[in-house]
């Protein structure tokens, strides 16, 4: 279900826009209204499953998840499907952090490898078949199929969820939800969103909200340093190849964000493709991955990881500066696939080290969090960039219809991501060594991604990925 719809609802997006007559900012906030929660709640609902029950958690994020799935699809207005959008944003940040961790807490050590990398495969399936299926949906069916199809998978899910995986909890829960913490986060990034997207039309109220938003940051920011069992423990980021990790996820997945809205855009308004069509032109992407990302994660375990993520995003940039051939009526074979297919090549370089490196800067009691912190900040990215990106290439209002303001707004969104890329690659290159992994055993990482593959939808291991083993006695911390 999450797979799906990470990567079904950017090919709907014309459509939809269409079926409602609304402007690009709405179409904005479509996308970035579930980000929103999901970044700033998912912390937070890896400590709720730890808690009350993993399992129980799962099944009750799912079917949230599945009711927000239903408004959606029966949304009469944006404006209902951008507040459906958000409630699945919190169904989301119940159901992903729980999903590994049930993983974790209920396998043998011995088969956990196989168990997570038979997760990461199914998830990578789903997302190669998710633009197939939702532009296929669009064009045969109905926009609204798109989330209606989360409903039968959701039933299949509760019925397996409640049959067949044991519950666990964490058999030492400590302190206090952080409550504050999290409500200061959304409102921090629902502040300085809404600022990026409505800067042009109306540009005191976005001051405002700006201002908001920055004022919530820096709350945040006081309220962590000073509860004694923060959502995000601050002195996480005192470990220099962490932070060094986390600023390089930022750039590349900032830039991934924006890239995934506008070239869809690019493809059905300019170049004349149907939503299946394009759907179906990111394929690849996820294939490479997937035939990739586990040799490029070993690599890395050899080798260390600065060359992969200093290279990695510049094979990026290149697959981004090749897609400035898309044009009108450009033929798929000939202008869109050489690029896509680099594009492919550099995010499977470069994902699975990124993941097992975020693990591999703290120690194993503390994978849980890492992965949570480099989840929420390849979400935060992406939810900024497609929020501000947009206008500063000068798409707005009823742009997005517009083959001629899509077509040269796509090609400097371009350039700018293609930058992000290469920032990412000089902070890689100057802040993170090549003995990144050359870490006492026991520091490393459970399950390293590298081991089991990763795919573009799911950058780093969600929380919880590390979590306390009830059944083997393992106390390891998620």
């Amino acid at each position: 279900m999450a797979m799906l719809d990470s990567t079904v609802v950017n090919v709907a997006l014309p459509t939809i826009g269409k079926s409602f007559d609304t402007s690009l900012a709405s179409l904005q906030w479509t996308v970035n209204a579930y980000t929103l929660t999901l970044a700033g709640l998912i912390l937070l609902g890896g400590a709720l499953g730890d808690r009350y029950g993993r399992r129980r958690v799962f099944v009750i994020g799912v079917v949230w998840f599945a009711l927000a799935s239903l408004l959606c699809g029966v949304a009469p207005n944006v404006e209902v499907l951008i507040a459906a959008r958000a409630l699945q944003g919190v169904g989301g940040a119940l159901l992903t952090p729980g999903s590994l961790a049930i993983i974790q807490a209920s396998f043998h050590p011995d088969d956990r490898a196989r168990a997570v990398g038979a997760w990461s495969g199914l998830g990578g399936v789903a997302s190669a078949l998710g633009p197939f299926l939702g532009g296929w949906l669009v064009d045969a069916v109905s926009w609204r199929w798109v989330f209606l199809i989360n409903l039968p998978l959701a039933v299949v899910t509760v019925v397996v969820a409640l049959r067949t995986v044991p519950e666990t909890f964490d058999p030492q829960p400590r302190g206090r939800f952080d409550v504050s913490g999290a409500a200061l986060a959304a409102l921090a990034l629902a502040g300085i969103t809404w600022a990026l997207v409505e800067v042009e039309a109306n540009p005191v109220a976005a001051g405002i909200a700006g201002a908001v938003g920055v004022a919530a940051g820096i709350g945040f920011v006081a309220i962590e340093r000073r509860t004694r069992e923060p959502m995000l423990p601050l002195d996480i980021f005192r470990v220099r190849l962490f932070s060094s990790v986390n600023v390089v996820t930022l750039f590349v997945y900032g830039a991934l964000g924006a890239f995934m809205l506008l070239f869809v855009l690019e493809l059905q308004t300019v170049a004349g493709y149907s939503a299946q069509k394009a759907g179906l032109s990111l394929v690849p992407v996820t294939i490479v991955m997937l035939l990739l990302s586990a040799r490029s994660g070993d690599l890395a375990r050899r080798i260390g990881p600065r060359w992969q993520l200093s290279i990695g995003p510049v094979v990026c940039a290149s697959g981004l500066l090749l897609l400035l051939r898309v044009g009108p009526g450009s033929a798929y074979v000939t202008h869109v696939l050489p690029g896509v297919l680099v594009f492919g090549l550099g995010l499977a370089s470069l994902v699975a080290p990124l993941t097992a490196t975020v693990l591999a800067s703290v120690d194993v009691t503390r994978a849980g969090i890492a992965s949570g912190v480099n989840n929420a900040a390849a979400r935060a990215a992406g939810l900024l960039t497609v929020a501000g990106l947009p206008a500063l290439v000068g798409l707005s209002g009823d742009g997005y219809r517009d083959p001629g303001a899509v077509d040269t707004g796509f090609h400097r969104a371009l350039w700018i991501c293609a930058g992000l890329m290469l920032v990412g690659t000089a902070v890689a290159w100057f802040t993170i060594p090549s003995t990144a992994f050359a870490a006492e055993e026991g520091t490393a990482p459970a399950v390293p991604c590298g081991r089991t593959g990763c795919d573009v939808a799911g950058p780093p291991l969600d929380p919880g990925d590390v979590a306390v083993d009830t059944t083997a006695g393992e106390g390891r911390a998620g």
